[in-house]
């Protein structure tokens, strides 16, 4: 479990420099929603050696992006193929209602093999989570993948306003 939970660590800190850079300068106040866990065993300095998940959480970030609101997820991947495993059905469902109220819903996805980032749009997560089946990298839409490459941060607002572009046509 140690293991697993620092499963997209380095790719969650990127974005965390990123949304950081991006309050500084007034572009958007996202922030980062903390998985409820209940402790189980504590060490003697007071750190958790032992807990559980308390509830299914629903996305990663929350914010909002110039009087958009905006939700999303991050996942991390070491091969070209992405496990549909890693989106949850009560993700899925949450970035949908998320929508249905007039917000952005999204997931960066992290091919660390490659480090390529993409952005997946709300209606590619259901349609990809709708039909049960794995992705590969070369599957994707080119339009909407970030190059990370010695990149310490994940420009995401220019694929924020693609989508809302795309949304208008």
């Amino acid at each position: 479990m140690k293991i697993r939970g620092l499963r997209g660590s380095v790719f969650e800190e990127m974005i965390n420099k990123t949304i950081a850079e991006y309050r500084i300068k007034k572009l958007a106040l996202i922030q980062k929603i903390p998985t409820p866990i209940v402790p189980m065993k504590m060490d003697n300095e007071g750190h958790i050696t032992l807990a559980y998940f308390d509830k299914k959480s629903t996305v990663d970030y929350i914010g909002n992006v110039q009087e958009i609101p905006v939700c999303f997820d991050a996942k991390e991947c070491k091969t070209d193929k992405f496990p549909l495993r890693n989106i949850h059905k009560h993700q899925v469902d949450f970035m949908k209602e998320w929508e249905e109220q007039g917000g952005i819903a999204f997931i960066l996805i992290y091919f660390s093999n490659c480090e390529i980032g993409y952005y997946m749009r709300c209606d590619e997560v259901i349609r990809r989570y709708n039909s049960k089946k794995d992705f590969k990298i070369d599957e994707l839409d080119d339009n909407y993948f970030i190059n990370l490459k010695n990149k310490i941060k994940v420009d995401f607002l220019t694929l924020i306003q693609k989508d809302i572009d795309s949304r208008e046509e």
